[in-house]
């Protein structure tokens, strides 16, 4: 039987309900890193699955950098109840400051940069990690960026 602490650890890092993470934990022999990556690849699984859901609600994000930069972002979900998320306000948030920094030329061209804050992801990974833990499509509808 797995110890606690180690499955809400994996739960911490994955984002992955209880069961998941237990199931996960046991099917790879109490190996942590393969547990977090099983987990991701079945969370990216049922991502490609969410993708064709609707995006009815959401939220606007706004971002100032020095005065001198400002981002309006508005980011889809499913349901107004993950749109009040922390994960997503996070990922709205970041998503913004994305933007200010690098200056993508459309949604397309955002999704394929590196993000910011690691490198070794893209914008489009991050976004399917956020799919993965909110449970639903999440998806940037529309951005617009300026600068004095």
């Amino acid at each position: 039987m797995a110890d606690i602490g180690i499955i809400q650890k994996l739960r911490d890092a994955t984002g992955a309900g209880v069961m998941s993470c237990k199931k996960a934990f046991q099917e790879t022999g109490g190996d942590f890193d393969k547990a977090v990556a099983l987990i991701k690849e079945r969370g990216l699984i049922k991502v490609e699955e969410k993708s064709s859901r609707s995006t009815g609600s959401g939220l606007l994000e706004t971002y100032i950098h020095n005065g001198r930069v400002g981002v309006l972002l508005e980011l889809r979900c499913e349901t107004d109840f993950v749109a009040r998320s922390e994960i997503f306000k996070e990922l709205a948030h970041n998503l913004a400051m994305q933007i200010a920094a690098m200056n993508p030329a459309d949604v397309d061209n955002l999704l394929v940069q590196p993000f910011i804050k690691d490198e070794s992801i893209t914008i489009d990974a991050l976004i399917k990690e956020a799919i993965a833990r909110l449970g639903e499509n999440t998806k940037v509808e529309r951005f617009c960026r300026y600068e004095l």
